[in-house]
């Protein structure tokens, strides 16, 4: 695990390569009154985008202002908060940590003054790897990381409804992107904050991911009676069609990945397939199958293994 020093000298060494930093394109769009979205880059983490890749939000209650997603750097997370309070008018209240990837925690820095939520299982699973998270983040995105630690909610957050000023927010469980998810319903607007949960044109991350889970989840939130979806990558929705394609994709890769395991294909063969004209067409597509291979390749395998075993 790299330390403090160790992430001065890779930033050192960035910085000598050329690599400027600057401020992050956080531009509000307000999608409900009291309400607003910042939509992310749609590509991969670089030093150009600083790891700005994941869409956040803010609601202005009446009684402070809740924060969905801190970002994945010190510098993004204090721009952010800066820009929350000239856009919403008022303090922040407390930040909501949806699940565990760093591109939604790491600029958690600069709200230490607020309460950081987060659920049990998140919470627990930051504690033994948010350094590792953060260490992996340096790597990418370089010296827009500098200053940047880890710092863990503070703030169980239970899963039900949480009535802050005028809002009557729900917090929904929702695994299957990581261990645990949090998706945000809004009932006083009927914004639905799905996050990571749901991509629009933009290919599914897998790291932690799964599907089983996943496909419940959505259909957990499509049920809900939302009138925006404000998806973790791409644009916002006022339909349930991105949710549908989310699930069109997994569906896809889970058959996908279970057939080329039955054929005995190795996952070099596997990444070489042709991707249906749909999801060809997604960001990162051809570079998200690949990851998605590597990081879900070998249950199948193992699966049909067993399967051969089996009297």
């Amino acid at each position: 695990m790299m330390r403090r020093g160790q992430r001065l000298l890779l930033l050192l060494g960035l910085l000598a390569s050329g690599v400027q930093a600057g401020d992050y394109p956080i531009q509000p769009q307000q999608i409900a009154p009291g309400s607003w979205a910042v939509i992310a880059d749609t590509g991969y983490f670089t030093p150009a985008n600083g790891g700005f890749l994941v869409n956040s939000a803010f609601i202005a209650t009446g009684d402070g202002v809740v924060v969905i997603g801190s970002g994945p750097s010190r510098a993004f997370g204090e721009q952010y908060r800066r820009v929350i309070q000239a856009t919403a008018g008022q303090p922040v209240r407390e930040l909501l940590i949806t699940h565990k990837h760093p591109d939604h925690f790491l600029g958690n820095q600069a709200f230490a003054d607020v309460a950081i939520l987060a659920d049990a299982r998140t919470t627990a699973m930051l504690q033994s790897e948010a350094d590792g998270l953060a260490e992996n983040l340096y790597r990418l995105v370089g010296d827009r990381m500098q200053g940047t630690e880890p710092r863990l909610p503070d703030t169980l957050l239970q899963p039900g409804m949480h009535p802050v000023g005028q809002r009557q927010l729900e917090f929904i469980a929702a695994p299957g992107h990581t261990q645990s998810d949090i998706a945000v319903f809004d009932h006083s607007s009927g914004v639905l904050y799905a996050i990571d949960q749901v991509f629009n044109g933009r290919t599914p991350t897998m790291p932690n991911a799964d599907i089983a889970s996943w496909l419940q989840s959505l259909d957990r939130l499509e049920a809900l009676p939302f009138k925006l979806l404000v998806p973790g990558h791409g644009p916002v929705a006022r339909d349930a069609g991105p949710i549908r394609a989310t699930r069109r994709y997994l569906q896809w890769l889970d058959a996908t990945l279970r057939a080329a395991a039955n054929r005995g294909l190795t996952s070099n063969e596997v990444m070489q397939l042709p991707l249906p004209a749909e999801f060809a067409s997604w960001a990162e597509a051809r570079d998200e199958w690949r990851r998605s291979v590597g990081f879900l390749y070998g249950r199948y395998e193992q699966a049909a293994l067993g399967a051969l075993d089996t009297p």
